[in-house]
């Protein structure tokens, strides 16, 4: 039943369809288009009518077969479905498109900015997209990621195509495709590599199907200075369906002939309108470079319009002083105008020819008789006339010295980057030009084009004389002399290349500079190239204002040259074979000057990498160091003994447990656009030869710039760009030498900052001292560093290192950078002096003796705590009774003694007194005694004596008996009729 009805439905909507068709009009050729279908399951396409508007017309033409149009120049008639080549002023790719108009963004063309930094949520990069120049589009130069899209859906595998240019290594910059499942080309092949000179060509293959193109930048330049933005133009894709119209030449180029593939830009003093057959040529008082759509009113010729150089020397050793229009010559003579001549009219080109004497050659090179310069064999030097060999024990000093500028040095090139045309030695105005004493820029097409004047290096090459070490970091060095005299913001650029196609900066000067020398320190061979660069201004102007300001370059020397040439010669120590070459002097010996010989130098010292001769070659190591095996430079073993505060002990240190590479962070900064980045340092404390070194990278671009030393600093930004969790950029050192390890706050005028590091430790914070033999325009003397090393017990990690309060990012200045790491491995070693005993009661016949730290312990490692020891001993009651005992009897003794003694006394008293009545019988005789002891019988005599006893009291009482007048006591005696008696 609902079959039925289903049925029914249908086919009453069928006859209404039919009814209401009826009514319509039948389709004008106006009222539809055509379009293709995709591809059949046979590879056809079908072309079918779309009305402009649905239901408004009838008849449509019935769905006729495709035409396969894939030639270039050729384009496919929807209507006639034929191929048809395109006519004059127009072209075609065949299957593809081509965009190389960009006064606005292309249709299909997508571009929008974000922030790739996931912590600054609140930033706004909505402004931050790809911009229409012109012939090209160019990046955005901030710190958003800008991305460049564009959609393309291809009938058949096809290749897409472009030109970049991508000069600055401070950009992220990846092209990538993602097709229908959202998978992007393989993530290696999505960098692209920096530019070196010019436009880079760049191809990828393209599969059938829908694609999505990408152009991506990201910007990590956060000291302040330029970033050159990425330009794109050309971009070209095949594989569409079909080419159903040709596209008109962009203004500047023309296609005369029919079925052309692309157009060809006017030459110069020409220009031509879009869709242009034919150039059209500029009227005598005007100008147009090559490619231009419109030409320019020639301005009056000023002085800056022509420059001087000279001839090459000619057989008399004579130079003509020539004067040249700067070509292209735009400027006219004939126009009246406000310049700096009396007349006031256009100035004329002065007369050339006149004759002047050549300067004479560079060092190293030597006249020859058509009276050029060619450079001296190995082995000999010159001043810049005849070449010499040198003398035997002496080796030439080979590098580059360029102080006459007669003409461009084979390994030198300028050129200019243009806006329009980048790093062209031949499309522009103005380059550096030679002027005898010096080399100049001249005037350009614009003021803010670069003047570029690079110098190739073939590779470096130490002396024999000196050896090799890996200590030592100096590989060459690159003088130069230069001024500059700007009214602008005019700005002088030194680059130094790390690779063909990478150049880094590495200072710069702005403005005015008065004559001066700079100096650059290569610790590398893969430094190939070094490049000067001037710009005017960086404000975009095509009317010059500031063509008057001017760079010099004086003189420019470098050492250790690769093919170079000698200036002079030095002696050497002469090796022992019959060739007596020159060989280095052994380790810790120097060369006395103006001999061969090598004498040794004071224990404990270095030999200078740039100074080998004579005794002030020897440097002394600082404080706790000494001279490694090559006695090349002064190293630590992270142990040190020190005077404790107050003349006490020495304090021995052991710093072992810290001399891993340790990296930290400064506090977060953010730039204007809110992005967050830190400075990151790295640092290796101590250690012997062979050591782990600080390693601090650029990895933005493939070049991956890498910096060694004892410390050095790179800034990073947290960001998901490239699928690294961090950037790293700007990499430098600031300390690839150590000086001395010391508790002094100060060490070979390096002052270590104390006020932002206060202590109340009675202990000594250890200071180690660095310097960096890199100098820049803000640090003439290279940079320093110091750690400052305290005891902290309670800091078990390794890495707590703090910044001064006052300086957050490390560093006040730019050029002195000071840290604090507290750690318990900063502490002293222990000794029997940081601990102490107790010992315990005697229980039980054992006593116990423990061993504890004294605190605050401020040590760490050294002795170890004695373990418990235990003695056997005797309790207290044990002794107690012994000494109770030993009383008793002693008592005992004593009144024993005492009574003995006292008995004794007694019978001599009654001996006495006998015989002192036995005299009273005889007056004035004394008695003879025969004998004072008691004779045999005596005692039972004496004790008859005692046989009448007496109370106590009445004892006593005889005992208490004064003594008479004459001295004696008065003693009662018995008769022997046992009368009682009394003697005195």
């Amino acid at each position: 039943m609902k079959a039925s009805h289903s049925f029914l439905h249908l086919l009453w909507l069928f006859f209404v369809k039919i009814y209401a068709s009826s009514d319509l009009p039948i389709c004008k050729e106006s009222d539809y288009h055509f379009e293709y279908t995709d591809c059949d399951v046979l590879g056809s396409r079908w072309r079918v009518a779309v009305p402009n508007k649905p239901d408004t017309c009838t008849g449509l033409p019935d769905p006729v077969k495709g035409t396969q149009c894939s030639d270039e120049g050729e384009f496919l008639d929807m209507r006639s479905q034929e191929c048809q080549k395109c006519s004059g002023g127009t072209y075609s790719l065949g299957t593809g498109v081509a965009f190389d108009e960009w006064d606005s963004m292309p249709a299909g063309f997508i571009s929008h900015g974000m922030n790739m930094n996931i912590a600054d949520i609140y930033t706004n990069c909505s402004n931050s997209t790809w911009i229409p120049k012109g012939d090209y589009i160019a990046s955005n130069i901030d710190e958003c990621t800008s991305t460049l899209s564009y959609a393309v859906s291809l009938k058949k595998a096809g290749t897409v195509s472009f030109e970049y240019f991508y000069p600055d290594n401070t950009i992220f910059f990846e092209f990538y495709v993602q097709n229908d499942q959202c998978e992007s080309t393989d993530s290696e092949g999505r960098w692209m590599r920096t530019s070196e000179k010019d436009w880079t060509p760049h191809n990828l293959k393209l599969n059938r199907g829908n694609n999505v193109l990408y152009w991506r930048t990201t910007s990590f330049a956060l000291v302040g200075s330029a970033v050159k933005p990425v330009l794109l133009r050309n971009i070209a894709i095949s594989g569409v369906a079909y080419t159903s119209e040709c596209f008109h030449c962009k203004p500047g180029t023309y296609s005369a002939k029919p079925g052309s593939a692309h157009c060809t830009p006017c030459p110069a003093d020409s220009y031509s309108n879009k869709g242009a057959t034919v150039c059209q040529q500029c009227e005598v008082d005007k100008y147009a470079e090559a490619g231009s759509g419109s030409c320019k009113r020639r301005p009056a010729c000023t002085t800056s319009d022509y420059f001087y150089t000279h001839t090459p020397c000619d057989s008399k050793g004579q130079t003509q002083l020539m004067y040249k229009w700067i070509e292209p010559k735009i400027c006219s003579e004939i126009v009246e105008g406000t310049v700096d001549n009396s007349t006031g009219g256009a100035v004329k080109l002065p007369a050339s020819g006149q004759m002047e004497t050549c300067p004479p050659c560079n060092p190293g090179f030597s006249v020859t008789n058509t009276s050029g310069c060619e450079p001296c064999p190995h082995g000999s030097y010159s001043n810049g006339t005849a070449c010499a060999e040198c003398p035997v024990g002496t080796e030439p000093v080979v590098g580059f010295e360029y102080k006459w500028w007669n003409k461009m040095p084979d390994n030198m090139r300028s050129s200019v980057y243009s806006r329009d045309n980048l790093l062209d030695p031949e499309c522009c105005i103005g380059r550096w030009e030679v002027a005898g004493e010096y080399i100049y820029t001249t005037q350009g097409d614009l003021d803010s084009d670069y003047m570029m004047l690079s110098l190739t290096v073939p590779g470096y090459r130490l002396p024999h004389s000196v050896a090799k070490d890996d200590e030592r970091s100096e590989l060459s060095r690159i003088s130069f002399v230069f001024e500059t005299q700007c009214t602008a913001d005019c700005t002088l650029y030194f680059m130094a290349g790390y690779s063909e196609r990478t150049n880094d900066m590495v200072e710069h000067w702005s403005g005015t500079t008065r004559k001066q020398s700079y100096s650059y320190l290569v610790k590398s061979n893969s430094t190939v190239s070094f490049t000067w660069g001037f710009q005017r201004t960086q404000a975009y102007s095509e009317v010059r204002q500031y063509s008057s300001d001017f760079a010099k370059m004086y003189t420019v020397q470098i050492t250790n040259v690769v093919g170079g040439v000698a200036s002079q010669c030095r002696h050497c120590a002469l090796g022992s074979g019959s060739a007596s070459e020159c060989v280095p002097c052994p380790p810790a010996h120097y060369m006395v000057n103006g001999t061969g010989v090598c004498k040794s130098c004071p224990p404990n010292t270095f030999i200078r990498a740039d100074q080998t001769v004579g005794e002030a070659a020897c440097i002394h190591c600082g404080p706790n160091t000494h001279s490694n095996k090559a006695h090349s430079a002064c190293v630590s073993d992270c142990r040190l003994d020190l005077q404790s505060t107050g003349g006490g002990e020495v304090l021995q240190y052991d710093f072992t447990p810290l001399a891993n590479i340790t990296s930290f962070q400064s506090s977060p900064r953010f730039t204007s656009k809110g992005l967050r980045y830190f400075h990151q340092f790295r640092v290796g404390l101590c250690g012997e030869e062979g050591r782990e070194v600080a390693v601090c990278v650029d990895n933005v671009t493939e070049s991956r710039k890498e910096v060694r030393g004892y410390a050095c600093q790179s800034t990073v930004v947290p960001s998901e760009v490239r699928g690294q969790s961090v950037v790293s950029s700007q990499p430098f050192t600031i300390g690839d030498t150590l000086i001395g390890v010391t508790s002094d706050t100060s060490l070979d005028s390096i002052a270590s900052l104390e006020s932002s590091f206060i202590t109340k430790s009675n202990l000594p914070d250890v200071i180690f001292y660095y310097r960096s033999s890199e100098t820049t325009q803000a640090c003439k003397k290279g940079r320093t560093t110091t750690i400052r090393l305290r005891c902290d017990p309670t800091v078990a990690g390794k890495n707590q290192i703090t910044l001064p309060s006052k300086c957050s990012e490390g560093t006040c200045d730019g050029c002195s950078f000071h840290f604090l790491w507290r750690s318990l491995y900063a502490c002293p070693l222990c000794t029997e002096s940081h601990y102490r005993e107790i010992v315990s009661a005697c229980i039980q016949g054992i006593q116990r003796t423990t061993y504890v730290w004294q605190q605050p312990l401020q040590c760490t490692g050294g002795v170890s705590l004695p373990a418990q020891t235990v003695s056997a001993c005797v309790t207290l009651d044990f002794w107690l009774k012994v000494g109770v005992s030993t009383g008793t009897v002693a008592a005992i003794l004593l009144i024993s003694i005492s009574c003995y003694f006292w008995k004794r006394t007694r019978k001599l008293e009654y001996k006495y007194s006998k015989l002192m009545m036995t005299a009273g019988d005889k007056e004035c005789e004394l008695p003879a005694a025969d004998s004072c002891a008691i004779m045999e019988g005596e005692d039972a005599e004496d004790d008859l004596i005692y046989l009448t006893k007496k109370s106590f009291f009445t004892k006593i009482k005889s005992f208490s008996r004064e003594r008479s007048s004459d001295g004696f006591d008065s003693v009662p005696l018995k008769s022997s009729s046992g009368l009682e008696m009394e003697m005195s």
